[in-house]
């Protein structure tokens, strides 16, 4: 005959429960309370830090990984990773680029200008998605590990990008440059257009995650894939789709980014994809897939350039360094991810 629960024992027990619950609302806060604490340093280290321009630089600033970032996340959580969106968004922006200055220079005929611009912004998003859906074929299809695929497409990449410039810049026709500088330097209601951009693509990506099919499928994959299979989830067919998500995030982060110089070089998006992976997991998500919130996506991408921007106001250590403390930062994540499942 076995004893009777105590009062005690139902005690303790909820007890323990209370301080799990406190201790994973507190853990969802990490990067919160990590983003304020940068925020009141570097107001103490720098006045300039807390001005209204200097907030919309970052934001700005952060518009770029930061759409990025919202399609990594679903890579990410799927248990896939993307070494390519730097070169990736390199060889978009030389190829509209080139495409539009074809345009302009006879081959589009009578076509206004502004339909050139519309035409350029199509095949950016087109050739992002397409690039994703190559990713994904051959990770899913071919049975070729993410990280391989990836690498070897971060290459491939960057050096059409150098052919086609021939080592140099490709320079967008300066009536176009005018025409389309707008899109990056104007602000709405007092807001630079990338950062709605932003805010629309994240809260876009947060309603697909946590609202959708879709979504769950992702988070499901990432759990145990074996698993997603015996569900009847088509895994091959979602992995595609988060792939070709992340290729149109990149394409829109090209979009955006083009008109602020006008040009693409062999070094348009170097270590993007360093950023992009650093704000997804610095914002939670589990690098071994299953877990991740876009919100959290959104926070580590801002926290990570405050942290540059810090770096650049005080020059505590030199901006040469911004992407070894990028690095450190994804390895001490990584290291206290561990034993997460």
């Amino acid at each position: 005959m076995q004893p009777a629960r105590t009062d005690n024992t139902v005690s303790t027990g909820a007890t323990s429960a209370s301080i799990a619950r406190l201790g994973a609302r507190i853990k969802g806060f990490g990067p919160v309370l990590g983003l304020l604490s940068l925020c009141i340093a570097g107001t103490l280290l720098n006045g300039d830090f807390a001005t209204v321009d200097n907030l919309m630089n970052v934001l700005t600033r952060t518009a770029f990984i930061g759409i990025i970032a919202v399609g990594m996340t679903f890579v990410i959580i799927s248990g896939g990773i993307d070494l390519s969106v730097g070169s990736m968004a390199a060889l978009i922006a030389g190829c509209m680029i080139y495409f539009m200055n074809a345009l302009a220079q006879g081959a589009g005929g009578n076509l206004a200008p502004i339909t050139m611009l519309v035409l350029g912004i199509a095949m950016a998003l087109i050739l992002g998605a397409g690039f994703g859906l190559m990713h994904g074929l051959l990770i899913s299809k071919g049975n070729i590990e993410p990280f391989i695929v990836t690498l070897g497409t971060l290459g491939i990449f960057r050096a059409v990008l150098t052919y086609l410039a021939d080592g140099g810049a490709l320079t967008l026709d300066a009536t176009l440059s005018e025409l389309y500088s707008p899109v990056y330097y104007t602000s709405v209601l007092g807001a630079p257009i990338p950062i709605w951009i932003f805010l629309f693509v994240a809260a876009a990506g947060a309603v697909i995650l946590n609202r959708t099919t879709f979504g769950r499928h992702v988070q499901a994959i990432g759990s145990n894939e074996q698993v997603a299979r015996y569900a009847a989830i088509n895994v091959d067919r979602v992995k595609i789709a988060t792939y070709m998500l992340l290729g149109v995030c990149v394409g829109i982060a090209t979009v955006l980014y083009v008109p602020r110089l006008g040009s693409a070089t062999p070094t348009t998006g170097l270590l993007w994809e360093l950023e992009a992976i650093a704000a997804v997991v610095v914002g939670g998500t589990a690098l071994k897939g299953g877990e991740g919130r876009i919100v959290g996506t959104v926070i580590g991408a801002i926290l990570l350039s405050v942290i540059s921007n810090i770096l650049n106001l005080t020059s505590i250590i030199s901006v040469y360094l911004n992407a070894a403390v990028q690095g450190v930062v994804i390895i001490a994540v990584a290291f206290l991810q561990r034993g997460r499942k």
